[in-house]
């Protein structure tokens, strides 16, 4: 079989598959939870969220040139820690209009209807799986999604962390589909911090915020166990100099 078949054919089986569990999912959800969670649900959530980042001034962004060159050559795998979601993910959702793409995994589980619709409304492509319990198939559903022009956020360190340990996923995803990671991290002048595993970061309103962009990150191929681990530990070192450098972006500011 011709190898462009060979790929064609696997890309559709793979979202036949993913039609066939997101039919299930549907069949389970019940129209009147269905219809709450979009007439109700998803825009108290959407409004909740616009009007946080509203409260918030973005008054730098350190690296934004990374950011614009790397999308320039395609779709991209965005990578930041999972406390730093809030204003990384606004940030690249407002790179929309330069041709981004952004795109996450989200669980197919029924109790994840509502961030699918939350973040559909927000711009953003939903792609459903669970890295805790269907990693490789995640890896080959994100695969999937960066061949079709999507850019699949990850959190390296989540879902359940630990904290701020960088895990393999991305690095594999970038090396399988030739794609740039690109690192990304923000600091606000002040937040609150959950008591999460992650100490997800909430900015207070009217805090000013920082982001810092870093280089994109392309990964060869033909690592051993060695080089993955020397990847994740540099990937890891990355993102908590970016952090630094937005913390210092933002006291000069």
């Amino acid at each position: 079989m011709h190898a462009g078949a060979s790929r064609g054919g696997t890309g559709a089986r793979i979202r036949g598959a993913r039609a066939a569990r997101t039919g299930l999912l549907m069949r389970r959800l019940s129209n009147a939870r269905r219809l709450l969670y979009r007439v109700i649900g998803a825009p108290l959530a959407m409004a909740i969220i616009r009007a946080w980042w509203g409260m918030c001034r973005v008054v730098r962004v350190v690296g934004e040139e990374h950011a614009q060159a790397a999308i320039a050559g395609g779709p991209i795998v965005p990578v930041y820690w999972h406390q730093h979601q809030l204003h990384c993910v606004r940030f690249l959702l407002d790179l929309r209009g330069r041709g981004l793409r952004l795109g996450f995994l989200i669980s197919p589980s029924v109790d994840a209807e509502l961030p699918v619709i939350v973040a559909q409304r927000a711009g953003a492509q939903v792609v459903r799986g669970s890295s805790s319990h269907t990693g490789a198939r995640a890896l080959r559903d994100y695969y999937v999604a960066l061949q079709q022009g999507i850019s699949p956020a990850i959190t390296p360190d989540g879902p359940h962390g630990p904290r701020f340990e960088f895990k393999p996923g991305a690095i594999l995803l970038a090396q399988l589909s030739g794609r740039p990671m690109l690192p990304l991290a923000f600091h606000a002048s002040r937040a609150w911090r959950t008591r999460a595993w992650d100490r997800f970061v909430i900015p207070w309103p009217g805090a000013r915020i920082a982001i810092a962009v870093g280089t994109p990150r392309y990964v060869p191929r033909g690592l051993d166990a060695a080089a993955l681990a020397r990847w994740q530990a540099d990937m890891a070192a990355e993102l908590h100099e970016l952090y630094r450098r937005a913390r210092d972006a933002l006291a000069a500011a």
